[in-house]
């Protein structure tokens, strides 16, 4: 550790923690302290060591990559993300087969779950509810979001930040996920989507008719801009570079305002 510092500036710093908890970075943060670090969550702030100098801001996207519409043409859920186990790609499709709707799968298998997509998810995707695309790019992207009744994420880790989850939301999209890692913090119930309680409530919420269908998706859009825009995340870590390079400055505005 002692050998690192002579890579840490003296000038004040910002660090940006993306991952999920690993003990060895831990380990470096708990060492340094100086810095001013960022989660992208409240969920992985918790997880993580005890930093005296931490900030939440959530990730952020430009609202115009993604189409709208009030009322989708499509009958079919969606998937879209890694295929892995944790992912929950498998779950996605046994859901919407029990809500007796079509899917659409998009992604690919990574090298360490190639064993995993053999034994576990070929035999899915082969079902005749089942559209597999692969890997697909941001044109193909939005258009599938804008066009489902709703986006599933059946996840069964603790993601920080689900960067696809709010690429749904500013589709109008709903979000049906199981509330693990910062996913009770992205969506907001009955607004931007449902937190499903269980596998059978994901059933429940996807059955044609369900609630993702009472979903005011003009309401889920501009939540999803007030929350989640490039915008809003830019003002949020200007805000935090101001406090850190005038704090005293910070300090009287703030005692000013409470003197008004």
């Amino acid at each position: 550790m002692l050998a690192c510092s002579r890579f840490i500036p003296d000038v004040p710093m910002v660090y940006t923690i993306h991952h999920v908890r690993d003990e060895q970075l831990s380990a470096f943060y708990r060492f340094y302290t100086a810095p001013n670090y960022i989660a992208i969550s409240e969920d992985q702030r918790r997880r993580e060591v005890p930093l005296p100098k931490v900030t939440v801001i959530h990730h952020g996207l430009n609202p115009a990559r993604f189409q709208f519409t009030s009322k989708p043409s499509g009958d079919y859920v969606c998937f879209i993300g890694r295929f892995s186990e944790i992912k929950g790609p498998h779950t996605a499709i046994d859901a919407a087969r029990l809500a007796e709707v079509p899917i659409r799968i998009a992604g690919e298998t990574h090298p360490p779950d190639a064993y995993w997509e053999v034994a576990t998810l070929e035999p899915r995707l082969a079902q005749p509810h089942v559209t597999k695309l692969g890997p697909i790019g941001q044109t193909a992207k939005a258009a599938l979001l804008c066009q489902a009744r709703a986006f599933l994420a059946p996840v069964t880790w603790n993601e920080p930040f689900g960067l696809v989850l709010i690429e749904a939301m500013l589709s109008g999209c709903p979000v049906v996920a199981f509330p693990r890692g910062s996913i009770p913090e992205l969506v907001e119930d009955g607004v931007t989507g449902f937190i499903a309680r269980s596998f059978e409530h994901m059933v429940e919420l996807i059955r044609p008719g369900g609630a993702v269908d009472g979903i005011d998706r003009v309401r889920c859009r501009q939540r999803a801009v007030e929350r989640f825009s490039a915008d809003r995340m830019v003002d949020e870590h200007v805000a935090l570079y101001e406090r850190i390079r005038n704090p005293a400055a910070l300090m009287r505005r703030s005692s000013d305002s409470r003197v008004a």
